[in-house]
């Protein structure tokens, strides 16, 4: 079925965390979201969903009633977004003050990008388990724990930690916070109420660097964490006061043993391949974290094979455009995610820009991503999927590239072009990887679907950020710089280039049709270009 507009309504697990550049295509009507096919199961609030959708809160804005909890979710879903934007351009602050090296804060963002792929998948058993309403405010009391926690950090350790456990708590708002209005809303008002839950995933990486940068420059970045507990506070008491506490009835067991396997392996790995650049813990112990990391995946890959409700169906990665998806998204995802981590050190580090300057300018990849937005469908569906993406990786790879030859010379406005260009061509790519996932996808399976390609989402990010650091160390070192000069990032770009462009592999197999039927790519044209 062809779709004529770019939206989250899919994967909302997904787009939520990764921002507006992932948002995939709006899907057909029979295909659901995973948060969706569980309103269908039945219920338990005392009262009946249609009830409880008749009786949702409304206010009035300007002579228009604004349904008050979609309002509500996306508030702390701003939040959220926010939080994981606004301190990729404060760390090189945030390390000057910890007394650490800063390529040593890559540790900040992978621990909360793990925490996020632990805890995703868990969070809509916990909700149909304990409750919506009672899971979403522990999640965002969680969230403000965290945050304080990174408010006082006074050692790299202490901050580490506390962004895990501000992952925990994002990684049970934002799934949760989406399910609450699914199951709440009425299908009348349904449209209506996901447009607000789109708007975090769109304003957060705008607003985020400027106002990270801005805070840094002309106050502490500890505030950045600070604003955070009245936000909460807040939003704590609406939801006690205004969000049903939904539970499902009818449940799929908890896979506890392979949640166990896979967050102990997941968090190993992770923490051994980000501090083998001896941050934190010695070489020796990061070894060993790899070791038994990868031990525990591959009983968990074990363990899915012969388990009946498996907490990450990996059978979905027989499906051959899923498994280009998700795959080939994983390698794109770890070359595009460095950007975040290495951009701002560059500027400001390399260029010797402010934090404000740095994220004034590094903003400009958001808008290109909202800018694509309109535009993916229709590209889809004049070129279809294969050729969208394999050419797009291309060019995205040729825009990191393009990155590398930045100088401090360089004019400001020319930067923010590139960038911007960056920005759409890779939000585009985005938008491919995530609707293609799912073109073959059974209803039925759309929920297993939706978990995978979301644990898969946030470990490339936080492998993107660790081989973007390692790249910059290496090229550090071979230079025989003591401290991180401009030409030292220009090779940790092209190095990701690289790695981005790898995701060709996944895609040189792809059938010249594939995904047709959600981009409206037509039939005849597939054949033509076979």
């Amino acid at each position: 079925m062809p779709v004529s507009s770019v939206g989250d309504n899919l994967a909302s697990q997904n787009a939520a965390h990764a921002s507006l550049e992932d948002a995939p295509l709006e899907m057909p009507a029979e295909v659901t979201p995973a948060g969706a096919a569980q309103i269908a199961s039945p219920v338990s609030t005392g009262a009946a969903p249609a009830t409880l959708a008749a009786a949702a809160p409304h206010f009035s804005f300007f002579g228009h009633l604004v349904p008050l909890l979609p309002v509500i979710v996306a508030c702390a879903l701003f939040m959220e977004n926010m939080d994981s934007t606004v301190i990729a351009t404060s760390l090189p602050v945030i390390a000057r003050n910890l007394g650490e090296d800063p390529v040593a804060l890559k540790l900040a963002l992978t621990s909360y990008l793990v925490s996020l792929a632990i805890f995703i998948p868990v969070s809509g058993w916990m909700a149909d388990r304990f409750g919506s309403r009672t899971i979403f405010q522990w999640a965002i009391a969680v969230f403000m724990g965290g945050s304080l926690l990174c408010a006082t950090s006074s050692t790299l350790a202490g901050f580490v930690m506390a962004r895990f456990a501000q992952g925990m708590g994002g990684a049970m708002m934002v799934p949760v916070g989406r399910l609450v209005v699914l199951r709440s809303t009425s299908k009348s008002e349904l449209v209506r109420a996901m447009s607000y839950l789109t708007m975090p995933a769109l304003l957060g990486p705008v607003i985020g660097p400027p106002l990270g940068g801005f805070i840094s420059t002309y106050f502490h970045w500890r505030w950045i964490f600070f604003i955070n507990v009245p936000i909460s506070l807040l939003g704590m008491y609406l939801a006690a006061r205004h969000i049903p506490n939904v539970r499902a009835d009818q449940r799929s067991p908890l896979d506890r043993v392979g949640f166990v396997l896979s967050a102990l392996g997941l968090a190993l790995l992770m923490l051994g391949f980000a501090t083998l650049g001896r941050h934190l813990i010695s070489t020796p112990a990061a070894f060993a974290c790899i070791g038994i990391g990868a031990a525990m995946v591959s009983i968990y890959v074990w363990h899915a094979r012969h388990t009946k409700f498996p907490l990450l169906n990996l059978q979905l990665m027989r499906t051959v455009t899923f498994r280009a998806g998700v795959a080939g998204g994983f390698l794109f995802r770890v070359g595009i995610g460095a950007i975040p981590f290495l951009l701002p050190l560059m500027m400001q580090l390399g260029f010797g820009l402010s934090p404000f300057q740095s994220g004034m300018l590094t903003c400009a990849t958001a808008i290109g991503a909202l800018a694509m937005k309109s535009a993916a469908a229709r590209i889809l569906k004049e070129w279809g999927f294969r050729s969208v993406l394999r050419v797009n990786a291309v060019l995205t790879a040729l825009s990191l590239a393009v990155i590398s030859a930045f100088t401090s010379h360089t004019p400001h406005l020319l930067m923010m072009l590139i960038l911007l260009l960056g920005g759409c061509l890779r939000s585009l790519q985005f938008t491919s990887f995530n609707t293609l996932a799912y073109a073959d996808i059974e209803n039925n399976q759309m929920s297993n679907a939706t978990s995978l390609s979301s644990v898969v989402q946030q470990l490339a990010a936080g492998v993107g950020v660790t081989v973007g650091a390692a790249a910059l160390q290496l090229a550090q070192h071979g230079h025989g710089h003591a401290i991180l000069q401009a030409s030292d990032f220009s090779i940790a770009f092209l190095c990701v280039a690289v790695v981005s462009m790898s995701s060709l592999f996944f895609l040189l197999r792809l059938p010249a049709n594939a995904g047709a039927e959600l981009s409206g790519y037509a039939e005849s044209n597939a054949k033509e270009s076979r």
